[in-house]
């Protein structure tokens, strides 16, 4: 399976933030989106995910050769900042995800086995979400993309501001899952792509492009990043 990007292209007034977008993403692999603040990572995906409307170009899955058009139901989108109803409970929230997805007695699990694999405490799956932290909160987001089970997986920076043990138990789960999705993990921090990613992305000037490692030395493949980077200051629309 593979997602296909063809010329997309996306301005706002007279700044043109993403220029003319060919790429192919496939299945099985985590890719990094590397870019400066400002680059355009967040645009790239609104566009993606139809929040935006693009100004030209187009995207569609390719299945066994065949071209299908991205519906809903094959993104699944997590925010930098997560969105949640936080007038429900975990519990509440869930149960009514669970409910709307439909899924089968045979595929579904219960609440509690869904908590545990997210590693959410018994004492606080019936508080109200609007008590939790960024990271349980971020932490409930990833999970209704699981049940959702997505053909496409946007990143958008996620990871970036949780504290170090539910970080690394994101990118533990985050690998376990990539062999059936295609997971395009957008961040400005090098590192943690490099940790995360199978392969690295820039989105630099507007355009993307994959950075070959296969000729190069750890060091020389963060100083390859580096040089790229440097020569673009960031677009003003993230």
């Amino acid at each position: 399976m593979k997602f296909v990007i063809e010329h997309l292209s996306k301005r706002f007034e007279k700044k043109e933030v993403l220029r003319d977008i060919s790429f192919s993403f496939e299945s099985g692999r985590i890719y990094g989106l590397l870019g400066r603040n400002g680059a355009g990572k967040t645009t790239l995906f609104n566009c993606l995910n139809r929040d935006l409307p693009s100004d030209g170009g187009r995207f569609y899955l390719e299945i066994d050769g065949e071209q299908k058009q991205t519906e809903a139901e094959d993104i699944g989108y997590v925010l930098s900042t997560p969105t949640v109803p936080e007038f429900l409970t975990g519990r509440e929230f869930l149960k009514f995800f669970l409910d709307i997805n439909g899924q089968s007695a045979e595929e579904r699990k219960t609440i509690d086995e869904y908590f545990e694999e997210m590693s959410i405490a018994p004492e606080d799956r019936d508080r109200l979400l609007k008590d939790y932290s960024h990271g349980m909160k971020n932490k409930m987001q990833m999970l209704i993309n699981i049940i959702a089970k997505p053909r496409i997986l946007l990143l958008d920076e996620p990871l970036t501001s949780l504290d170090v043990v539910v970080a690394e138990e994101m990118k533990q789960m985050l690998r376990s899952l990539k062999k059936d999705h295609i997971t395009i993990f957008s961040t400005h921090i090098m590192d943690l792509a490099l940790d995360l990613c199978d392969e690295i992305v820039l989105l630099n000037h507007g355009v993307l492009e994959k950075v070959d490692q296969s000729d190069l030395d750890e060091r020389g493949f963060k100083e390859k990043i580096l040089s790229a980077l440097k020569e673009d200051g960031g677009d003003d629309h993230e």
